[in-house]
């Protein structure tokens, strides 16, 4: 397993292929709605099993908060640690930058992940219904 930070157009299309099988056929999201805020400038972290691409996330910052988002992992590798190395390289990228402060928008569902990763749920910050209700999700960087 390796997290490598998104600096080629090959590595950019694994984070694609990842959040296409995950979110688009995996939760039935619309290509066009999965990839509509997406920008060239975006930055990913892409987590590799040997050449395979099977876990991605995005992330955004200021100047000392950061927000992780666009989390996805593929069914079959869900529950292997391949998402938290995922996380755990934003963070690291994101500490590099400065952040002291990070959110993550987490579907209730899978809350239990984020908060095995210190991060703490806000429920006067929820969003979303059904299958994508959402619960805000801070952490501080030490």
């Amino acid at each position: 397993m390796k997290a490598v930070r998104v600096t080629e157009e090959w590595q950019r299309a694994g984070v694609h292929y990842v959040r296409t099988q995950a979110m688009c056929l995996g939760f039935k999201i619309p290509l066009e709605g999965e990839f509509s805020d997406d920008t060239p400038e975006d930055e990913y972290i892409l987590v590799m099993d040997g050449i395979y691409p099977v876990s991605t996330c995005r992330h955004y910052l200021d100047e000392h908060t950061g927000k992780i988002e666009r989390v996805a992992t593929l069914e079959s590798y869900r529950g292997k640690h391949y998402g938290q190395a995922g996380i755990i390289e934003a963070e690291n990228w994101m500490r590099e930058k400065g952040v002291t402060k990070i959110y993550i928008n987490s579907r209730k569902a899978a809350l239990g992940f984020y908060e095995k990763l210190g991060y703490t749920a806000d429920f006067s910050q929820v969003s979303g219904s059904g299958e994508f209700e959402c619960v805000m999700t801070e952490k501080e960087l030490a």
